[in-house]
């Protein structure tokens, strides 16, 4: 039963959260036993309560994440959220390998067990949003081309594809976008440069360039689109590193290696069961962070940031300096673009359910740290929410009929395709030229 609520005197309960102001923490969650897991952590919470807890079952009763998800982004007031597989093995409820939430209310719009169309077995990796129409989804067998507006994959990019049929070879990574141009990583090809207007591979750029047999790791933009690629030593997926950045120009698309010192680690890189990695860049200064050890495989301890504008690299982070134990798992560590501060998760050894959330100044200082309840959480990245403040009904351009289809938005905006099934929430309906705002008890 719908309740139609005028638009200037709607309240919430104190039950609802705003998800607009601090920073979701994406869990791959506890395999073999449960779906992976989204937290909301508000770090300025003056009542303490810091943490909301798996936010997709609170706000969508009955429904669920799906395996692995190792990824998640918000693009034009929707978080597009990629995992693995579409179910956990011990899991009673099915997910998908595509869920689709509202940003701002984390009610979910959309949910697809598969990427690939036809069913095959093909695994989520990444997404990055192109317009208000399109999107790619990166997987373990090529980047796929979403349809924002009518939630569907149409096809695959030629020249993205994995030839072996090995869910850890020949993959596809993470992806940016700079100068009109989307550079991803592929795990055997090296970095692809894609045209977003054609879905086409224009040029693929090996890292052959830096060193014989070497292979990319992960592909990010500092603040002003220079797009930069850690490097791996090979393209097995080892974890093995090499001590050098490659820089590309997104116009020219040349190419630059930067070397590293010797007392200096390479980001690390985990192609082998793929995550996003730690290698990231501030959005507000020209600055980069990653983690990097001796370990290849799990580089959990130390923290390098680069000044791109004075080429100064140092560690700016050694947790064994700590005394506490800490490690960073995997590669949860990202920069808010709001302050400039560090996010990351911390555990003690893989066998213990305790973590905490650190937050540190863009130069390593700590600065506070949030405790969460017992669980073994495996973090995978922070994301931070979309700075706007959504649309009113006055920013939906109305018809000049009253008559016509219903229609149903979101209160950023966003039409809902799916409309016979609506999670509890507030929402725009449109029918016409009459636009107001309604309550999914």
């Amino acid at each position: 039963m719908e309740a139609v609520l005028m638009a200037a005197s709607i309240n919430l309960s104190a039950e609802n959260t705003d998800y607009t102001k601090g920073v979701f923490i994406v869990n791959e969650d506890w395999y073999g036993h449960q779906n992976s897991t989204i937290n909301y952590l508000d770090p300025d919470a003056e009542d303490g309560e810091y943490w909301q807890y798996r936010v997709i079952q609170k706000e969508n009763p009955g429904m669920e994440l799906g395996c692995t998800n190792q990824f998640a982004a918000i693009w034009k007031g929707r978080m597009y959220c990629i995992a693995k597989q579409a179910k956990d093995p011990g899991a009673q409820i099915k997910g998908g390998r595509i869920t689709v939430t509202d940003a701002s209310t984390m009610k979910i719009l959309f949910q697809n067990e598969n990427i690939d169309p036809t069913g095959a077995q093909c695994d989520g990796r990444g997404f990055i949003g192109i317009d208000d129409e399109k999107g790619y989804i990166s997987s373990s067998n090529g980047i796929w081309v979403f349809d924002l507006k009518n939630f569907e994959v149409t096809h695959r990019i030629e020249g993205t594809e994995n030839p072996t049929g090995s869910l850890y070879s020949s993959q596809s990574g993470n992806m940016v976008m700079s100068a009109g141009k989307v550079f991803a990583a592929h795990q055997g090809l090296g970095i692809l440069v894609i045209n977003p207007q054609n879905d086409t591979v224009e040029k693929t750029i090996s890292l052959d360039c830096v060193s014989s047999q070497a292979g990319v790791g992960s592909v990010i933009t500092d603040r002003n689109g220079t797009v930069w690629a850690s490097v791996t030593k090979d393209t097995s997926g080892s974890g093995a590193v090499i001590n050098k950045l490659l820089k590309i120009d997104p116009r020219s698309l040349d190419s630059e290696v930067v070397n590293l010192p010797e007392n200096i680690s390479g980001p690390s890189n985990s192609w082998y069961a793929w995550t996003p990695d730690t290698f990231c860049a501030s959005p507000k200064s020209p600055v980069l962070y990653w983690s990097g050890g001796k370990n290849s495989w799990f580089s959990t301890t130390d923290i390098f940031k680069y000044d791109i504008s004075t080429g100064e690299i140092e560690k700016i982070i050694d947790l064994n300096n700590d005394g506490e134990g800490w490690k960073l798992y995997g590669c949860s560590m990202r920069v808010d673009p709001r302050s400039d501060e560090i996010y990351m998760s911390f555990y003690r050894e893989f066998n213990s359910p305790v973590y905490i959330t650190r937050r540190y100044s863009s130069n390593g200082e700590k600065l506070q740290e949030y405790p969460m309840i017992e669980n073994y959480w495996f973090p995978s990245i922070p994301v931070f929410p979309e700075d706007n403040e959504g649309l009113s009904i006055s920013d939906i351009q109305d018809s000049d009929s009253n008559d016509g289809e219903i229609e149903y938005f979101t209160l950023s905006g966003l039409k809902i395709p799916n409309q016979e099934v609506l999670a509890p929430g507030i929402y725009i309906r449109r029918k016409g030229g009459k636009s107001e705002k309604i309550l999914i008890p």
